[in-house]
């Protein structure tokens, strides 16, 4: 018969005759002792939260660098989509860092937020410290990335981008606390994306194309704005310190009155001599329909199911909003690709 043996660490006597004395374990003696299984379940938590600072699902944002080529006539061109998709990846990874610097500066009002408070910093699941790196980690990679696109497009493509970049970290230091001015940020935000679209495939972008960039995603900020001032009304606590400073009329009537506009640039931009003569069609004002369509949809998700508070999560789930714009698109691409 065989004596049964008990497994014994590496280390065991070292840290048993520390337990004696008095000495307490360290981190670096339990890491040591940890079961493979462990160590892997570790490992993976900490790829899980590195992966949710950098929010990769914020990405979706960064398609309007698409536009240009979209709406330019260029899906085809080789070149066009090699420069539009590293300059794609190349404002993920600059949004990333600036997500870093947001969470690092806002890690105390994280704490203090019933939903926030889940995030990697804020749990204290990631440290500041390998925040910070992971946040130049981020900006180096752009700054590779932007380097791939070549010759001068490079550079006015690296110059739009370095604009965001300031302008968004002002935004989460401070810009940010006051009303009007923070939604404004946000959709300037986005009319960059489609100028560094533009300059990485030089395309000259209609100006009704930025002007509608510029309100559609004024009219997705006010929605946002809206949900938070809703939990204000709910909980006696703002979300945000500048969501004292909007109510659910001024919210309701902005929303409306940055649709409507959006609408109206829309048909003006399909009807536009530029656009048809560019397209050889004068249908695109066809296409108005599903615009109108989305809209609608999203201001009854926002008013009535009241869950307009993160517009990236409902693109990725609400079928009716995809459907909608999967129709859209494929009408375009008909409408200027193949009739």
């Amino acid at each position: 018969m065989q004596k049964a043996t008990n497994y014994r660490p590496k280390g065991h006597k070292t840290q048993l005759g520390r337990a004696q004395t008095g000495n307490p374990l360290t981190a670096s003696d339990l890491a040591t002792n940890l079961p493979p299984s462990t160590e892997t379940t570790t490992k993976t938590a900490k790829m899980h939260n590195i992966i949710r600072l950098i929010r990769p699902q914020q990405w979706l944002k960064n398609v309007f660098v698409l536009l240009p080529m979209f709406f330019g006539g260029s899906l085809l061109d080789v070149a066009d989509i090699r420069a539009a998709l590293l300059t794609l990846l190349a404002y993920s990874f600059v949004a990333s860092s600036v997500y870093c610097f947001n969470d690092i500066k806002d890690v105390e009002a994280d704490r203090r937020h019933p939903v926030k408070c889940h995030r990697p910093i804020a749990s204290g699941a990631l440290s500041v410290g390998k925040a910070w790196m992971l946040m130049l980690l981020m900006l180096a990679l752009a700054a590779v990335t932007t380097a791939l696109i070549g010759g001068g497009h490079a550079m006015k493509v690296g110059g739009v981008l370095a604009f965001y970049y300031v302008m968004n970290l002002a935004y989460c230091a401070k810009l940010k606390q006051y009303a009007i001015v923070d939604v404004c940020i946000v959709a300037f935000g986005f009319v960059l994306r489609v100028l560094a679209g533009g300059f990485a495939t030089d395309i000259v972008l209609s100006k009704w194309l930025v002007l509608m960039t510029f309100l559609l995603t004024l009219f997705l900020s006010f929605a946002k704005r809206r949900d938070d001032v809703v939990r204000m009304n709910e909980t006696g606590e703002p979300p945000r310190k500048n969501t004292i400073r909007y109510n659910l009329t001024f919210i309701n009537q902005a929303i409306t009155v940055t649709a409507a506009v959006t609408l109206v640039c829309y048909i003006m931009y399909t009807v536009s001599p530029e656009v048809t003569a560019r397209f050889h069609s004068d249908l695109l004002y066809l296409t108005s329909v599903f615009v109108l369509l989305g809209l609608l949809r999203y201001m009854q998700i926002t008013v009535v199911d009241k869950k307009s508070g993160d517009p990236t999560k409902m693109m990725l789930t609400d079928r009716f909003t995809q459907l909608v714009v999967a129709a859209w698109a494929l009408t375009f691409v008909v409408l200027i690709y193949i009739v």
